[in-house]
């Protein structure tokens, strides 16, 4: 099988497919899609941006396709439960996108904005449904929804589902769909709370793994600059005077941090929105069709917000804050170097994250490479043990370098490269430790497994 038609998908499904643009299927897709088809239970692991959306809506469209069927008040033919407001929406935009021609009723169902609609909705009948746990167990509640009638039961991301603390909501509205149904489960990572899950819904399920954690960034050219805490957002502004970071996803570790940094970048002349949970529905919405326009420069974002996140053409990943999960930086990075192109990531590293960047590294099988040249790089950072505690201050050894050869780093910077230009005086602080670290990550950034 080397293209969609392969797969003896109906007419109306392959033309909405060309009018995309779409002809071959992704590793993911030809691997799921055949045994969804003849109806059995698929448990896969793929990460966001191997096409594991089309792997799923394409079979429930093909359904529709060969058994035409009124959409019903109150009661969907399938359901698809997604972590975050922003993946639903997406989900339901494909479906939508590549079920054109069927003319099938789609509802999405999330919180943070008003019930009325989608209570409207679903009265007059949807095909599909695309849900947020929360919202969906608030209408069912009120009976505004029966599952009863569900043939096809989907869960996206399932690991992040749980990691938001929904797995009861997941298992109360499992119990309310039929026992004979098809069941779909997708996972960026396969923990054991997720295969429990699994061990529950699924029944003789087919297993398939296509790019597993952190094998993108085998595309991916990854630095890391210590820096001490203070001079955070000062770096952030010196790295985006570069133009050649284009399209750039910062991720901060609280949502507070995200609306500062946010704030501070549109006070130096760069374009951004934030994007995390306690921002409207229609303002996430809005900043990300601005970053999707390329009307925003830097989209700001935490890591459950970004889990929606579905942009191509995102050249850099900058990690403001490092997460606390080394799997979270996985996540992070893999939103550059999409369909087959190269990105870049960079990470700031304060004293009290030398912990977390110990643990990614032990994640990713490999060091980050330090990017050391660069004027706010901090020698003293650099050379802390990594249980050491914050020390306070602005500390750094980027007194004598700051201002040689500024240009050249965020030249640097930007391309990812292992320094270039000036300030050799950094580099002269660092002792032996960050110069060992860095030749061990020249040695490539292939091989990463998490």
């Amino acid at each position: 099988m080397t293209d969609f038609a392969g797969l003896e998908l109906a007419q109306p499904i392959l033309r909405a497919l060309s009018d995309e643009g779409y002809t071959t299927p992704t590793p993911i897709q030809g691997k799921t899609i055949p045994p969804l088809l003849d109806g059995r239970d698929v448990m896969g692991v793929a990460q966001t941006g191997t096409g594991k959306t089309a792997s799923f809506a394409l079979p429930i469209l093909q359904g529709f396709a060969t058994h035409s069927r009124k959409a019903r008040p109150n009661r969907p033919f399938v359901l698809i439960l997604a972590p975050t407001r922003e993946l639903a929406t997406q989900i339901s935009d494909s479906l939508k996108t590549y079920g054109r021609h069927l003319h099938l009723r789609v509802q999405t169902i999330f919180g943070g904005t008003s019930m009325r609609p989608q209570i409207g909705a679903m009265a007059r009948g949807a095909h599909i449904v695309v849900a947020t746990p929360g919202r969906l167990l608030d209408l069912m509640t009120q009976n505004h929804i029966r599952l009863d009638g569900v043939e096809t039961f989907v869960l996206d991301e399932a690991d992040r589902m749980l990691d938001m603390g929904f797995i009861h909501d997941v298992r109360k509205i499992a119990q309310a769909v039929p026992k004979e149904r098809q069941t779909v489960l997708f996972s960026a990572t396969m923990p054991k709370t997720v295969e429990g899950l699994a061990a529950d819904l699924l029944t003789d399920p087919v297993r398939l793994e296509v790019a597993p954690a952190a094998t993108t960034a085998e595309r991916i050219e990854q630095r890391v600059l210590f820096v001490a805490k203070g001079d955070k957002r000062a770096l952030l502004g010196d790295l985006m005077n570069d133009e050649r970071i284009e399209r750039v996803l910062v991720f901060t570790r609280t949502k507070h941090g995200a609306d500062r940094v946010a704030r501070h970048l549109n006070q130096n002349g760069v374009k951004s929105d934030a994007i995390h949970g306690n921002k409207a529905q229609n303002a996430r919405q809005r900043a990300l069709k601005g970053f999707r326009d390329g009307q925003i420069r830097a989209l700001v974002a935490t890591d459950i917000a970004a889990r929606g996140i579905d942009v191509d053409g995102v050249t850099h990943v900058i990690n403001f804050d490092l997460p606390n999960e080394p799997e979270s930086y996985v996540h992070r990075i893999g939103r550059t170097a999409r369909a087959g192109a190269d990105g870049i990531a960079i990470s700031f590293c304060a004293h009290d994250e030398r912990g977390n960047l110990r643990d990614i590294e032990r994640c990713i099988r490999q060091p980050v490479p330090v990017f050391e040249e660069h004027p706010y790089h901090a020698a003293d950072v650099a050379d802390a043990p990594a249980n050491d505690t914050p020390k306070g201050g602005r500390g750094g050894n980027r007194g004598g370098g700051r201002n040689r050869g500024r240009g050249g780093q965020r030249q640097s910077a930007a391309k990812g490269n292992n320094g270039g230009g000036g300030n050799g005086g950094a580099k002269r602080g660092n002792g032996g430790r960050n110069r060992r670290r860095s030749q061990g990550g020249n040695r490539g950034n292939a091989g990463m497994a998490a």
